[in-house]
């Protein structure tokens, strides 16, 4: 039996307060920048004084100031070489 997917769902409250649902993994992050990966991509959250305050079965909330949101397309980034070659 396959496993149900959980809906990704976004909610910005105030740009104070970013919850994310299905996230599978934080790749990175840092008080100006949050990297994670979702069921429908990599998300990176961009802002200020940035704090993960809950990682709780596939749901993120972040704290701080968010100034954007950005999904990467095709899943994965591409290098350099591989934009120049690719």
């Amino acid at each position: 039996m396959a496993q149900e997917q959980m809906p990704h769902k976004l909610m910005l409250q105030d740009r104070r307060e970013l919850t994310v649902t299905a996230v599978t993994e934080v790749c990175s992050f840092d008080d100006r920048l949050v990297v994670l990966e979702t069921q429908q991509g990599k998300l990176t959250v961009h802002g200020q004084e940035l704090q993960l305050k809950q990682l709780d079965g596939g749901q993120t909330r972040v704290a701080g100031t968010v100034t954007a949101l950005v999904y990467e397309e095709g899943g994965t980034a591409r290098t350099f070489w591989g934009r120049l070659f690719g």
